[in-house]
């Protein structure tokens, strides 16, 4: 079984495309859909209890709370998903209908043992620090992590020895949560991206961040810094390369508006 997070925060205009994409998926095994409702002030809630009453035949769990983010939304679905693998889909994404059959063949593949395994998405490319190998497949590492993100939070889909051996997401970080998440994933899990397109993601999403949060620069840029810092402290990389991490991240800061321009 998977088990597919979805927080959710004032999505009533596409929230239920995404439990379509869900139900339009050719992977033949059940879903478990944990939908956390993160304090939503529109009438996300009333369309996906609608969505319920009209989908008996899939099992979805609505979970209330107040609004505390979306770490925290994250978390209170990944304490009680008992599949055995764990997927994440953002409230204005969409899975193309082979995402999770494509994913799952590659994660059952004893020969690969890939633990955690993402997609590309909006027709992205692979490009530098990572490159495709043999198997159609592009190795993720907490170095070429710290050079450049990649893997959009609704591509992403892992086996559930990670909530083991990784636990869950920083609650009180609220922007860069997922490359945090992905950073200390890396430190016992085999990580890749498989590079096809499998994920449309909605509100022009152009990175990571809850719910297109990333546009706000300052923010962003301090969680990246936060995640540097922390992999600095827990002694994942040493000072020299701390500060080189620092220095591309500054880089990108200051060169990010604009590019936005163009």
């Amino acid at each position: 079984m998977i088990s597919v997070i979805i927080p959710v925060y004032n999505s009533e205009k596409t929230i239920e495309k995404s439990l379509i994409s869900i139900k339009n998926q050719t992977w033949s095994g059940d879903f478990e859909i944990l939908i956390v409702n993160d304090g939503s002030t529109d009438k996300s809630a009333e369309i996906i209890q609608n969505y319920q009453q009209k989908n008996p035949e899939q099992n979805i769990t609505l979970i209330h709370q107040e609004n505390v983010g979306v770490s925290r939304a994250r978390n209170a679905a990944l304490k009680i998903a008992k599949g055995d693998f764990i997927a994440f889909l953002d409230s204005d994404d969409e899975w193309l209908p082979q995402k999770t059959e494509r994913q799952v063949q590659f994660l059952k593949d004893e020969n690969l043992q890939i633990d955690f395994l993402t997609s590309l998405w909006n027709e992205k490319k692979v490009s530098f620090p990572y490159s495709v190998n043999n198997h159609n497949l592009v190795e993720i590492n907490l170095k070429k992590l710290l050079l450049k993100i990649t893997g959009q939070t609704s591509t992403a889909i892992f086996k559930r020895k990670i909530l083991e051996n990784t636990g869950f997401f920083d609650e009180n970080q609220r922007y860069s949560e997922d490359a945090n998440y992905w950073m200390r994933i890396s430190e016992h899990n085999k990580m890749y991206l498989l590079a096809e397109d499998l994920v449309i993601t909605g509100s022009g999403k152009k990175s990571f961040g809850s719910s297109g949060l990333s546009a706000n620069l300052v923010e962003m840029e301090k969680g990246i810094q936060k995640n540097i810092k922390e992999m600095y402290q827990t002694n994942r990389i040493n000072l020299a390369e701390y500060l080189f991490y620092f220095v591309i991240s500054k880089l990108k800061y200051w060169v990010r508006p604009l590019r936005a321009k163009l």
